[in-house]
């Protein structure tokens, strides 16, 4: 990638600080900021209480609203050249496959598939990537009461199917970044690194970034 992307998202495991750097980035670069609407789901609070019971109506109301943003991002915005978001439409199957039955799980499918192919496709896909003890520990600090009941067992699933998922993921150049060690937030250096690479390198494949 020789040119700066037009449409960047940044992915990753719950607690993993990916709304944090779409929202740094965005205000840094002027860009448009797109944020997964998770607070809106009415459902999501009783599936982190009972995961097998309110695991498809979650789904579902994930996928219409991750769609229904999608569509919206594809307007034309006159005010900014540069869209950042803090998911890819494609991650929402990752949470399907990992908590519907084989029925639910098909019907699912059925819709996804339809919605997929015309969703916004980033240029750019920033994957943080994070040990379970560091996710639990900033899902501790952000002090979510429904997130409390969210289990290092689930994140370690969770996390398997994240990195399986974007080490075979084609469809946009994937940047890896580490950050179990990682603060972007209060290390301005570690902020700045990321920008380099991002913005002033040229990305031709899947790459990685490696920070301390």
């Amino acid at each position: 990638m020789q040119v700066e992307p037009r449409f960047i998202a940044i992915e990753g495991v719950i607690g993993a600080g990916k709304t944090t750097l779409a929202q740094m980035l965005s205000q840094r670069r002027q860009a448009r900021l797109v944020l997964e609407e998770f607070e809106d789901n009415p459902f999501l609070p009783k599936f982190y209480e009972d995961r097998e019971r309110y695991a498809f109506q979650t789904q579902l109301a994930f996928l219409a609203s991750r769609f229904r943003q999608q569509q919206n991002m594809m307007s034309q915005d006159l005010f900014h050249t540069m869209t950042v978001s803090d998911y890819i439409f494609e991650k929402d199957r990752i949470f399907a496959r990992l908590n519907l039955d084989t029925d639910e799980l098909a019907l699912y499918d059925s819709i996804f598939s339809i919605m997929t192919g015309i969703a916004a496709q980033p240029d750019l896909v920033v994957f943080l990537q994070s040990s379970v003890e560091r996710l639990m520990q900033n899902i501790d600090q952000r002090g979510r009461e429904y997130e409390q009941h969210i289990t290092p067992e689930y994140l370690k699933d969770l996390n398997e199917a994240y990195n399986h998922f974007f080490y075979h993921y084609q469809r946009s150049p994937v940047v890896f970044i580490n950050v179990s060690d990682v603060d972007f937030v209060q290390n301005p250096e570690h902020l700045l690194y990321i920008e380099e690479q991002l913005f002033e390198r040229p990305i031709l494949d899947n790459m990685h970034i490696h920070l301390s």
